[in-house]
This record gives C-alpha cells, sequence and structure tokens, in this order.
C-alpha cells in the first residue's frame, strides 16, 4: 500500500513539473509530427527576382548595371546572367537596357552607358547598386544627392578593377564593368552589400500558364529598331532577335533565353533639345505578359518600387526564371504589338 501511495506522489510531481515547464516556456512540448523550423526556412529560400530555389540565404545586394544597346554595341556582355532587364528609350529611336543581377553575377557586363533618371529610378525601386559610366551635370548631382547609390565608371575609367576599356571596340561602345569591383568599391563608398528582399510572386511547381497561344512576338520602337522574341517549346523559353538578328553573348554567341517577357505601356515625352525623355513608370497602364508560348492581356503597377503584372487586383505570377521587360510608349500602345500563335 505504502508503495503504490510513493509511485501516486511521483507521478504527480512529474506532471506538475511538466505544467510548471509550460507555463514558463509559453509553448506546450513539441509533437513529432511538427514541421522542422530549418526545414521551412530552406523551403522559403528563393532569388527574390527569379524565383528559384538555392541552399544559400539570399543577402547580396542586387546590381543594376546600364546597357549600351547601339548596333555598334552588339552583341553585348553579360546580359545572359541578367534576372530581370529593362529595355527602354533612351535619344532616338535607340534602346539601352537595365540590367539587374543577383542570382548570377558574371565577370564582366556591358558596353556600359550613361545614366538617365528613368533608369536609375527603377534601380533605386529595386534597392540596387547603380553601375553606370558618365551623365550630364544634372543627373550626376541628382545621383551624388541621394536619388540611388551608384558607382560611376567616368571616376574609374579604365582602372582595370572596376571598369576597363576594349580594345575591340571604340568609345563609347567600349566599357566593361568588372564584377569583382563593385562590391569593394561599393563598401569603400560605404553602400550596405546586403539587403533583405521580398521575392516576386512566382507559379508554384504544379501550377499551369493561363492565356492565349503566342509563339512569337514582335515590336517596332522605330523602323530600325525592330525587336522580336521567339518561343522555344523543348526549352519552354524565349529567344530574343534585333532586327532578325538572334541577341546572344558576345563571347560564345550564347543565344539570350527568357523565361517571362512583359511588355507595358507608358507615357513618353521628349523633354529637350537633346532628345532626352521622361517616362512615367509611376502610372500603371495596360500590359502583355507571354509564358510558356501564351499571352495574357493584363495591367501593370509600380509596387513598393517594382514593376508588377496584375489581373482584376491581384499580382500574375511569374515562371520561375529570368524576365525581360519591354517598356514601350503608350502613344503608341499594346495595340500595335503583333502576335502569332
Amino acid at each position: 500500500m505504502k508503495r503504490i501511495f510513493l509511485l501516486f506522489v511521483i507521478a504527480l510531481l512529474a506532471a506538475c513539473s511538466s505544467n510548471d515547464e509550460e507555463q514558463q516556456t509559453g509553448e506546450e512540448n513539441p509533437s513529432s509530427d511538427q514541421e522542422d523550423p530549418s526545414a521551412k526556412q530552406q523551403e522559403a529560400s528563393v532569388y527574390p527576382l527569379t524565383g528559384e530555389e538555392t541552399d544559400a540565404e539570399v543577402m547580396d545586394r542586387i546590381v543594376a548595371v546600364m546597357v549600351n544597346n547601339h548596333p555598334k554595341a552588339r552583341p553585348q556582355t553579360g546580359l545572359a546572367q541578367a534576372d530581370i532587364t529593362f529595355e527602354i528609350l533612351a535619344e532616338g529611336n535607340i534602346t539601352r537596357f537595365l540590367a539587374l543581377y543577383q542570382s548570377d553575377m558574371p565577370d564582366r557586363v556591358g558596353p556600359v552607358r550613361s545614366a538617365r533618371p528613368y533608369y536609375f529610378d527603377l534601380a533605386e525601386g529595386y534597392d540596387a547598386i547603380y553601375v553606370y559610366h558618365g551623365a550630364a551635370n544634372f543627373i550626376e548631382e541628382m545621383i551624388q544627392n541621394g536619388s540611388v547609390q551608384g558607382l560611376n565608371g567616368m571616376y574609374y575609367d579604365n582602372d582595370k578593377a572596376l571598369f576597363e576599356r576594349s580594345a575591340e571596340r571604340v568609345a563609347p561602345h567600349n566599357s566593361y564593368t568588372i564584377f569583382d569591383g563593385i562590391y569593394q568599391e561599393a563598401e569603400e563608398q560605404g553602400y550596405s552589400l546586403e539587403s533583405s528582399y521580398q521575392p516576386l510572386s512566382f507559379l508554384a511547381e504544379d501550377e499551369e500558364v493561363t492565356g492565349e497561344e503566342a509563339t512569337e512576338i514582335a515590336f517596332a520602337y522605330a523602323s530600325t529598331n525592330r525587336i522580336r522574341y521567339q518561343y522555344n517549346s523543348d526549352s519552354e523559353k524565349y529567344q530574343r532577335y534585333s532586327d532578325d538578328e538572334l541577341t546572344v553573348e558576345y563571347a560564345d554567341d550564347q543565344p539570350i533565353e527568357l523565361d517571362n517577357i512583359l511588355f507595358i505601356e507608358a507615357a513618353h515625352q521628349v523633354v529637350d533639345d537633346a532628345g532626352r525623355r521622361e517616362i512615367d513608370l509611376e502610372s500603371g497602364g495596360d500590359a502583355l505578359l507571354l509564358q510558356q508560348g501564351k499571352v495574357q492581356y493584363v495591367q501593370w503597377e509600380r509596387n513598393n518600387g517594382r514593376i508588377i503584372p496584375m489581373k482584376d487586383g491581384e499580382p500574375v505570377s511569374f515562371v520561375p526564371g529570368q524576365t525581360w521587360i519591354n517598356v514601350i510608349p503608350k502613344q503608341i500602345g499594346i495595340d500595335e504589338i503583333e502576335l502569332t500563335p
């Protein structure tokens, strides 16, 4: 009888001790079928601009580079590694690229060209370090006064650490930025080398792309600047053409292959005798989104600085991978885009 009573007391004390521990920690003892927090963190680790999974913690600051698209600057170097590339008119009928890098940092990118406000406004919206070569005085003043954290090749021209001149091309089509020097110089300028980014919206593996069939899309910024994207059903990616020439990497003729093509229309206005433009990248408007051989008519919005496709008031998810965004004049509009089923 005493032995039974003693066992009862021990059991009671053990129960009280367990309850006290739960009250102190504010939670019950975890059960064996609960999620492993580290596994949950691993699942959430993706590159924010591509949606592609990675084992590493993604904290590297995005780098945005102004890339020349003059015919004498083609083919370019480093575009194949860009997470997102914006294509926008500069002066005249020539476009320039703003290439955003984080998931895949190339050795060199270029040719690099001079700054424009609507390009560095986009770079700032993506919290990127803005790399460019040259700027008009009033534009350089805007950058130096804090409109964006930038690195200007004019101060490092051909220093072989951050910028170098190629002997294979003539100025202003021969300036290349060396990626090994970007973070080093950014740190010396007091810029943060890390940032926490909210990922864009991406389709899950079991989600399907919706829309009408469209395997080719073409648009002419001008009669001398016609672009085209051709869908490859085998790779499920798009290849880009400028005036019927395939867009490739300079070093090895590797084609630029893309997973999402977004055309957005925005108001353009020429504002000076040099032909400089102001482009409204805030108000939103009509857009076309191409993915996996299909096209959707959508809207675009500027959301926390980033360009987002929208439909029925909700973001439209990107296919994981690389994206090219063409900004076209609203005065022309997406109705002038040619679609081929």
